[in-house]
């Protein structure tokens, strides 16, 4: 836990002294309530057509160091992650930014991984219908089209025997034109993985006018991606924004703040563990958070 603390305070410092980007560190606290909508409709000239593309990443993190718990694993993944379950969440985010679906196709794979493609639209449409262990690498994709927005998912697995932490990692974009914002699913896509680590970006692109003729390169006001997320959600991580506000692109990244060991064993009671051994574990599991949290290994 000592070096967890020391990665996060040498990350904010590395920030602050580079002067190159913008850093915000939000104390949750003061973002009770806060949860923030589309000002009122603009009147424009013509289409709205402004881009806003949502990056929404997670990395689920376990430890499976014998053949039973990778077992384990593996059904766990097969589980959360397979097309099916994917196709509803994906779905969902697609009734949420109001589109809809007109083609599904879906494919599951042996002895996993799985592929789905989505027909989606804007406008009310009919709806269609190696190993056994840690190898090889499971990739589940998702392919959403509108007319006006799209909508992917790819899911990466990466493991090592030398560490037995098994790190999944789960990839949405939604891109969307007009009015519509793809910030309004950020709840439900949060609550619906198992999330240790999430990184999100959000930006505009391109212009809109409105009736008298005037650019317009936003259409809504915004100061950070955690005014959208839950106050109960962000309780549970530790979150610190990059913000280009001249440029509106925003980044935040969020680490969980408390690391329960029985959430990332399989079928394991942490009490039949030496003591000794539960703490390597525990700090073997932080350490691989703080480093993908801050993109730098620690030595």
């Amino acid at each position: 836990m000592a070096v967890g603390r020391f990665c996060l305070i040498f990350l904010g410092i590395y920030f602050i002294m580079s002067g190159r980007r913008s850093l915000r560190r939000v104390p949750v606290g003061s973002m009770k309530g806060r949860v923030v909508r589309l000002e009122e409709k603009l009147k424009l000239y013509g289409f709205n057509n402004l881009t806003k593309a949502l990056s929404f990443n997670i990395y689920d993190i376990c430890y499976a160091k014998s053949q039973r718990e990778q077992q384990d694993y593996i059904k766990y993944i097969d589980s959360q992650y397979n097309s099916e379950r994917l196709t509803k969440i994906l779905s969902r985010v697609t009734e949420m930014i109001g589109a809809k679906i007109l083609n599904i196709a879906k494919q599951d794979y042996d002895p996993q991984g799985a592929s789905v493609t989505l027909l989606i639209a804007e406008e009310a449409a009919t709806a269609k219908g190696a190993v056994r262990g840690m190898k090889p690498p499971m990739r589940d994709t998702i392919l959403a089209h509108l007319d006006k927005s799209h909508v992917t998912v790819h899911t990466y697995p990466e493991y090592h025997p030398d560490t037995s932490i098994a790190t999944f990692r789960v990839d949405i974009d939604v891109a969307t034109c007009g009015a519509i914002t793809p910030l309004k699913t950020l709840d439900y896509l949060i609550s619906n993985f198992d999330s240790d680590i999430i990184t999100m970006d959000y930006r505009v692109r391109g212009f809109t006018r409105d009736i008298t003729g005037r650019k317009l390169f936003m259409d809504h006001k915004m100061t950070s991606i955690q005014d959208y997320i839950k106050q109960e959600t962000l309780e549970a991580y530790d979150a610190v924004d990059i913000n280009v506000y001249q440029a509106n692109l925003f980044h935040t990244r969020m680490l969980i703040k408390e690391l329960d060991l029985k959430n990332y064993l399989f079928n394991t009671d942490i009490y039949e563990i030496a003591p000794k051994t539960r703490l390597a574990i525990h700090d073997s599991l932080r350490r691989e958070m703080i480093e993908i949290f801050s993109g730098q290994n620690v030595y």
